[in-house]
């Protein structure tokens, strides 16, 4: 009998807004490469859910991207029967940009967020902030030390908090410039970072680090956005978090 390992297969949705989709579809893939069982379908919505439910596991890199309903209520199920799923960044983002107020996160998707167990609401401007983890017996951070990055620090509404499994956190208190939900100063200071988001039988992993952008990005807001953003994509932990969620995604996990 072969000991070589069966097939494996996964789905990736990349697509969305304001990010260089492209740049992290293609460190993605790199990571998926590492593994040579492993088969790679690419979408750029959630719409095809028989074919989500048919892989052994999803990953989503995303920005407003908005699931129909059906969709969300099939990846729901899908999950709640066994599946997987490794989510980044901004795949609970919903952006309404453009308004008087500021951005706005508007609550279009509540079975979605559920799912995801958080929904993004806005970010502080871009700045260096330091990333703890919160469970460092858990091996998908253990023997990972504290790091800094300098990325968008996701300020989200949780769904369900009791039961998410806090792995990453990290600590503001301040504004959010440029959002409509602006004012953080007297809210819970701990946000999640990275965390287990258990439903029925399956689960989400989720990770909200990893913003990325190019010089052509955020069309048709400005034709050229002036610098390269690589954030976290650049900081060894980043990379070896994201090999981990993979492998806990292909039901690699360390076993007790």
């Amino acid at each position: 009998m072969s000991d070589q390992p069966g097939r494996v297969t996964a789905t990736l949705m990349a697509a969305g807004k304001y990010h260089d989709i492209d740049y992290a579809r293609l460190e993605l893939l790199r990571l998926f490469a590492e593994h040579e069982h492993l088969r790679v379908r690419v979408v750029s919505d959630f719409e095809d859910a028989d074919a989500i439910a048919d892989s052994d596991f999803l990953v989503s890199y995303a920005c407003d991207v908005r699931p129909s309903e059906p969709a969300q209520h099939a990846i729901r199920a899908w999950i709640e029967g066994g599946g997987r799923w490794l989510a980044l960044h901004g795949t609970n983002a919903a952006l309404d940009i453009g308004k008087p107020t500021g951005v706005e996160s508007p609550r279009c998707f509540p079975v979605w967020a559920d799912t995801l167990g958080s929904q993004f609401v806005a970010h502080p401007p871009i700045a260096p902030f330091p990333v703890v983890v919160a469970d460092p017996d858990h091996w998908l951070v253990s023997g990972i030390e504290g790091f800094e990055t300098d990325d968008e620090l996701y300020l989200c509404e949780y769904h369900d908090r009791d039961r998410l499994v806090p792995l990453l956190e990290t600590q503001y208190n301040g504004d959010a410039t440029g959002f409509a939900e602006s004012d953080w100063s007297a809210t819970d200071p701990r946000h999640l970072v990275q965390y287990l988001r258990p439903l029925g039988e399956g689960a989400v992993l989720y990770n909200n680090l990893g913003h990325c952008r190019g010089h052509y990005d955020m069309i048709p807001l400005t034709d050229y956005y002036p610098q390269i953003e690589r954030c976290s994509w650049e900081i060894p932990q980043y990379q070896e978090l994201l090999r981990r969620g993979i492998r806990w995604a292909m039901r690699l996990e360390p076993r007790s």
